[in-house]
């Protein structure tokens, strides 16, 4: 019987696989490529259905150990002591792999049980930094904790110890060569081809379908003989259907509702917003979806629903993998309040709205000019102030400002040059080379 010689690889995330979008799109490259992929990770949410219809992916499912009880330091020893155990377990289960790909962070137990896997198995070892975990920690542990210093050495030794290191940014390809020694190779976040602009058509039927939910989105239809024809962004004009002259602004965020992320910034420029709108008659109403989940969703939720704003809408809907492409690609603004706790990633949410088209006002941190041009394909900001202005300045006059429209072509024309490197091509560009050897 002839040998069998189909390569196949382990994608290891020690996290929500479902929300960890680029390392998805390496499954299903390195499917596209011929090889035989297992995911093991953590699904608290579902993945792309493009990943449960492959033939070539399997999703090894890791089992979450809850401790809610007992001091911080004795929660995270039982983590990463049960972690290291379950990881280790499916790992060694599962197989002989050609190649293990390793999200990181989380590096404590990640880095060591998978390295230690690829020494036993004789597998290579590829690490893709999407940012620092030590970093991460640092932003609710004191500057001196033991924690840190434990996970930076780690960080370093296992990366030190990889056969090949992938990076998000130019910055954290520099920063990893020059205080770890570690050679990285620059794979871009690039959108999939999911995320693309879409139809007027389109848009009608995706508030047809959303509005089954969340009435916001057609709640002021004429009436119900009319509910097929009418949106509240959207109408049938003969057998055409047109954009509403009266229709409300849509604003847009993804969050992940975490401390990196200050979604107070967002609020206070919402409420100037609300307060704007009393003192000119030059501004739509608004409706601001923000999607995610996250530790400190509820929280603001809260804070939300307190304000009783009359003028602007805040949705907070939860989307299927396949909607949440065409959500983005009917907005007419994106934000994005993402800080990056090592100042070296980039946010994903921002590379999803220019594959849908979408210009985005992101919070500056010092690589974000990697992918954002001030002015040229978004904004940037620096507080509240400045993001309030340039959501009041964007929808002013909307829909029929002609100077604002003038630039929200232009920043269009620039995504659309964004879009003609894919995540497909680029992986094969940068990444495809790792895994022939």
């Amino acid at each position: 019987m002839a040998e069998n010689l189909q390569k196949s690889a382990k994608v290891v995330v020690l996290g929500d696989i479902g929300r960890s979008p680029r390392m998805q799109y390496h499954a299903l490259s390195l499917a596209n490529n011929g090889l035989q992929v297992n995911i093991i990770a953590y699904v608290d949410s579902q993945p792309l259905a493009e990943i449960l219809e492959n033939p070539n992916i399997i999703i090894t499912k890791l089992k979450p150990l809850v401790i809610e009880k007992g001091p911080k330091l004795l929660q995270y020893a039982l983590k990463a002591l049960w972690q290291s155990i379950s990881l280790f377990l499916a790992l060694f289960i599962t197989g002989k792999n050609d190649y293990l790909l390793c999200q990181n962070p989380p590096a404590v137990p990640t880095l060591p049980v998978c390295r230690f896997y690829c020494l036993v198995t004789k597998t290579k070892f590829i690490i893709d930094w999407h940012n620092y975990a030590y970093s991460i920690m640092a932003l609710s542990l004191p500057s001196k904790h033991p924690l840190l210093r434990i996970s930076k050495s780690i960080e370093r030794c296992f990366g030190q110890s990889s056969n090949h290191n992938l990076c998000v940014t130019y910055a954290m390809k520099a920063d990893l060569l020059e205080n770890w020694n570690i050679v990285a190779t620059v794979l871009y976040d690039r959108p999939p081809k999911i995320f693309h602009p879409i139809t007027i058509e389109e848009k009608h039927d995706f508030f047809k379908k959303i509005g089954q939910h969340y009435p916001q989105f057609v709640k002021d239809k004429p009436s119900d003989s009319e509910c097929d024809a009418t949106t509240v962004f959207t109408q049938l004009v003969g057998n055409s259907v047109v954009l509403r002259a009266d229709r409300p602004g849509i604003l847009f965020s993804s969050t992940s509702w975490t401390p990196d992320e200050d979604f107070g910034i967002l609020m206070e420029a919402l409420q100037v917003y609300e307060t704007t709108y009393n003192f000119t008659k030059r501004l739509p109403k608004l409706i601001c979806v923000i999607t995610g989940k996250g530790p400190m969703k509820q929280h603001y939720i809260e804070e939300l629903e307190s304000k009783r704003w009359q003028h602007v809408t805040v949705v907070t809907p939860w989307l299927e993998a396949v909607d949440y492409p065409t959500m983005v690609a009917s907005a007419d603004l994106g934000v994005c309040l993402h800080t990056s706790s090592s100042g070296l990633d980039l946010p994903m949410k921002v590379v999803d709205m220019f594959g849908a088209g979408l210009p985005v006002c992101a919070f500056d941190f010092k690589c974000l000019n990697e992918l954002i041009e001030n002015g040229i394909n978004g904004y940037t900001f620096k507080n509240s102030d400045e993001l309030s202005k340039l959501i009041v300045s964007w929808f002013e006059d909307f829909p029929n400002n002609k100077k604002q429209n003038i630039i929200a072509e232009k920043m269009k024309t620039e995504l659309v040059k964004f879009q003609e490197s894919r995540w497909e091509h680029n992986w094969n560009v940068r990444a495809k080379k790792f895994f022939e050897s």
